[in-house]
């Protein structure tokens, strides 16, 4: 469970620094003055400063004052935040500094500073007029660890791959008996032997595939590619002793010209292609497993924003289904009555003006909080004790979730008649069931 939960924690993070690279590519500025910092693990926060320092005397040079006021500006800022820290935490540190335009055409500074979720091995230092997220890119795009199992007559070796690294987890070597043309009486016995020695590396191979490669009853990899020169990886994909567990997260059994490492390189080259579609297809199969609820009616499904929120609130929710880029925002009022409300809107529903006065006194009502409903479920989806996935719109199931069914829903515990939810039409309520969401419902 603790694993589980770890996956959809790093979901989070994902999502987060997705955001976050959209609000940095979106932001413009005046003149070079946005300074895009990273640092690797292991590097030194000292050495940072120094350069940082030495980059401060090369500003003071700038003729134009407008451009020289900004970048010393960054460049200060820059230096503050790296006095927040002693060391460079273990996954390496992000640091983007400077003076950017809002909407409305005003000035703003903008600081943030952040852990990346995993390792990122890149240095960089850029002044420039406009934040570099190059590096960030590619730290989402590699998020995913596959696991290999490279096996021949000579032995089998027990890999990972992560991104552009990998690592050798295990190697064993086997010596196997060899056919021979040897007749009489003897044969059959030849024969079993070596059927028998062939069937115990077999099980050999299967059981310390369970020990690398399954870890809290559950797989450690997003798949699993069995690779080899003969018919072994074959053989132990069909067997009985390999865990059923393992077997579901097949991603490929490919033919290589070798054994052990340089087998492995082939194993990922021949590989490539599928595991670069491994997030699609695991997103397709979530997303199917759902409409095969609807269409068998089982009656443990949900969608919509009000029914999914109600259902969440009951504790019905098993596996919460979210398009990244939903836009609806959850905002809390206070109310005449003195109690709190709060309204699901969506952007073109956010316009109305009549969804923002007081039922009673027909008064604006006093907004006291306003947060997109993604970061809202996102910070809080462990209370509701569910598992949160998000998912794109570029599956053409995703497509059909995210127009057809809001871009949310989820798979429930236990049948749920939503139907219940359906409260009598009350005239003095600001628009219809479906742009409005009571605080009894949340």
């Amino acid at each position: 469970m603790a694993d589980q939960k770890s996956d959809a924690d790093q979901q989070v993070e994902i999502w987060k620094v997705k955001r976050l690279i959209k609000a940095l590519d979106n932001a413009k500025g005046n003149g070079t003055s946005m300074i895009s910092l990273i640092l690797p693990p292991k590097s030194q926060v000292a050495q940072s400063q120094a350069m940082l320092a030495n980059e401060y005397g090369t500003a003071s040079n700038i003729k134009s004052r407008v451009n020289r006021q900004s970048v010393l500006a960054a460049i200060t800022s820059a230096q503050q935040r790296l006095k927040l820290y002693n060391r460079v935490p273990p996954n390496g540190l992000i640091v983007y500094t400077g003076t950017v335009l809002t909407e409305d055409g005003k000035e703003k500074k903008l600081n943030v500073d952040f852990e990346p979720f995993k390792p990122i091995n890149t240095s960089l230092y850029l002044c420039d007029n406009k934040f570099h997220t190059e590096a960030l890119n590619e730290l989402m795009e590699a998020d995913s660890k596959y696991g290999f199992i490279v096996m021949d007559g000579n032995g089998t070796l027990f890999g990972t791959l992560s991104g552009n690294s990998r690592e050798v987890l295990h190697k064993i070597t086997v010596d196997l008996p060899k056919k021979h043309g040897r007749g009489g009486q003897s044969a059959l016995r030849f024969g079993r032997l070596r059927m028998e020695k062939r069937h115990n590396y077999v099980r050999k191979v299967a059981e310390l595939a369970v020990q690398f490669f399954i870890s809290a009853d559950r797989p450690n990899v997003a798949g699993l590619v069995l690779a080899g020169s003969a018919d072994f990886k074959t053989e132990l994909s069909q067997s009985d002793m390999f865990d059923a567990r393992l077997q579901a997260v097949i991603l490929a059994v490919v033919d290589v010209s070798y054994g052990g490492e340089n087998g492995f390189s082939q194993a990922i080259e021949l590989s490539a292609d599928t595991l670069s579609n491994v997030k699609f297809v695991q997103e397709k199969r979530l997303i199917s497993s759902f409409f095969d609820q609807i269409s068998q009616d089982t009656g443990k499904y949900v969608f919509g924003v009000k029914d999914t929120l109600a259902c969440l609130e009951m504790g019905a929710v098993e596996t919460l289904i979210i398009w990244e880029n939903l836009e609806v925002s959850r905002y809390v009022f206070n109310t005449s009555s003195g109690e709190q409300e709060v309204k699901i809107l969506t952007k073109e529903q956010e316009t109305d003006s009549k969804l923002f006065k007081d039922k009673v006194t027909g008064l604006d009502l006093d907004v006291v909080e306003k947060q997109p409903l993604l970061e809202w479920l996102a910070n809080g989806y462990k209370k509701f004790g569910c598992q949160l996935e998000f998912v794109t719109n570029r599956s053409q199931e995703g497509s059909q979730f995210c127009r057809g069914f809001g871009g949310i829903g989820g798979l429930l515990r236990y049948a749920v008649n939503t139907a219940e939810f359906e409260e009598p039409d009350d005239v003095d309520r600001p628009g219809s069931d479906e742009e409005w969401t009571s605080d009894e419902d949340i």
